[in-house]
C-alpha cells in the first residue's frame, strides 16, 4: 500500500483524539501527521460545551456544521450555526468557546497545527 494514502472512518479514527483526525499529534510518518493543519470530526451531545475559553489563540479556525445546532461564543458576538453548511471562521488572536444547542456534528479545520491547546473534555450541562 502507498504510505502516503490513508483510508479510514472519521468517527472511528477520531475517537482516541477527541475527534481530531489530522495534525501534529499523529505520529511522524503517519499520512495524518501535519504541522500545517488540523482537521476534526466533532460529534457533540446536546448541552455539551467547551470546558473553558480558548485564549491567546495563534491559529485560524473554520467550523462547518454538518448537522444539529451549535453556538460559538466570541468576545464581541455569538454565532449560531443552524443549517447544514453554516460556518464561522476566525483568525489568530480571537478567543472563543462553544455550546451544542442540539446534538451536533461539525468539521473543524485549524491552521497551523501546534501543540499546547488540549483542554479537558467538554462539559455536559
Amino acid at each position: 500500500m502507498d504510505e502516503s494514502v490513508y483510508v479510514g472512518n472519521a468517527g472511528v479514527d477520531g475517537a482516541g483524539e477527541g475527534g481530531w483526525l489530522l495534525g501534529h499529534f499523529r505520529p511522524a510518518g503517519d499520512p495524518r501527521h501535519s504541522t500545517d493543519v488540523e482537521v476534526k470530526w466533532g460529534v457533540h451531545a446536546a448541552g455539551e460545551s467547551r470546558s473553558r475559553w480558548a485564549t491567546d489563540e495563534c491559529r485560524t479556525a473554520l467550523l462547518v456544521l454538518v448537522s444539529g445546532a451549535f453556538r460559538v461564543e466570541l468576545p464581541d458576538r455569538t454565532v449560531r450555526l443552524r443549517e447544514p453548511g453554516d460556518y464561522v471562521l476566525w483568525g489568530r488572536g480571537v478567543d472563543h468557546s462553544w455550546y451544542a444547542e442540539r446534538e451536533s456534528v461539525l468539521v473543524t479545520v485549524r491552521w497551523p497545527s501546534v501543540p499546547g491547546y488540549r483542554v479537558e473534555p467538554p462539559v455536559r450541562h
